[in-house]
């Protein structure tokens, strides 16, 4: 009993100097007074440089929100592009301190490769896109097609599942990046291009002529996309967790880039308070001062504020809400409460 004692405080006291050895993201990134970002290799409306080299789009919002939190300045961010293959090696290596590029939250990124979502930034699904000259309505009709999809994401097992339940053949023309996608797309190379539906929009979207494009009203898997850490970080994952749910609860709370300086002043609504630190010590708990949150939502806006800025409706990329609305409004975008 005595050395099964003694092998189970070993035991702990292994586990705990591991978790010393990782539990450092926060200092590391104040230390070095810049937060290191994974991001795409250049997708529009989501995370891709400017014709000024400034990084721009959805994902990299979320990263400007967390610097701000954390180092009170959105642009001390350094952006690397990871493709599909390097960005979870990249995020294991320590390279990176959020993976922020269309990862798909599932049981094995998740399990198996011991990642931590910090949640669901935007609910997306497979979808299929197709030249409009092809005459192709669904995807029922696209037996035998030669599809475009990036080796080693989750789209090229989602289809293979699809087509089989299906009872149908496709031929994969394997691709890398987003931009040999798009070129081998574009050069009839194939008659399809699979990913994530709000990638087809924004890649569309960067076309000549996007009306030349259809995506087909088939979604072949669910794809819920979002921010991603390192295993073993708590005090990070939570940090950069709430600094998400800060995003959204400002939307749902009314509190927007416009009104947040006379909010932070303190309000008649305790979770505002909160929220925005007059009221409690919800900084102090992440290892922050009391105005965290109002540097995040400051950043770039809030969840809303982002979304019509970057990818929404009244941009070239024109993606609805839909599932990514307020639960109120009848989407599946909901933060805990902040009490």
């Amino acid at each position: 009993m005595r050395k099964m004692i003694l092998l189970g405080i070993a035991a702990v006291a292994v586990a705990m100097t591991a978790g010393a050895a990782v539990a450092q993201t926060l200092s590391a990134v104040q230390d070095r007074g810049a937060l290191r970002c994974g991001v795409s290799t250049g997708l529009s409306g989501f995370s891709a440089p400017d014709a000024n080299g400034v990084w721009q789009g959805f994902d990299v919002a979320l990263c400007r929100a967390v610097a701000a939190a954390v180092l009170g300045d959105p642009m001390a961010v350094e952006f690397l592009p990871l493709n599909v293959q390097t960005r979870f090696a990249a995020l294991a290596r320590g390279d990176v301190d959020i993976l922020a590029r269309s990862t798909t939250w599932s049981f094995t990124h998740d399990v198996d490769l011991g990642l931590s979502f910090v949640g669901v930034s935007y609910y997306d699904g497979q979808g299929l896109m197709v030249r409009r000259d092809l005459g192709v309505a669904a995807a029922s009709e696209l037996d035998g097609a030669r599809i475009c999809i990036q080796v080693g994401s989750t789209t090229e097992p989602n289809l293979a599942d699809y087509f089989r339940g299906n009872g149908m053949r496709y031929e994969p023309i394997l691709v890398e990046t987003i931009a040999e996608a798009q070129q081998q797309y574009l050069a009839s190379a194939c008659d399809v291009y699979t990913a994530d539906s709000s990638g087809l929009a924004a890649t569309r979207a960067s076309f000549a002529d996007p009306d030349g494009h259809v995506i087909l009203p088939e979604v072949i898997a669910k794809e819920p996309l979002g921010p991603v850490v390192r295993h073993g970080d708590d005090r990070w994952k939570d940090l950069v967790r709430w600094t998400f749910f800060a995003l959204v609860a400002a939307e749902e709370l009314g509190v927007t880039s416009a009104n947040i300086a006379e909010l932070a002043q303190g309000t008649g609504t305790p979770e505002i308070n909160r929220l925005l630190g007059t009221e409690g010590e919800m900084g102090l708990m992440l290892g922050l001062d009391a105005e965290w949150a109002v540097r995040a939502i400051s950043a770039a806006g809030n969840y809303g504020e982002i979304f019509a800025a970057t990818i929404g409706e009244g941009t070239p990329i024109g993606l609805a809400r839909g599932l990514n609305a307020q639960w109120g409004q009848g989407g599946l975008l909901y933060a805990p409460p902040f009490r």
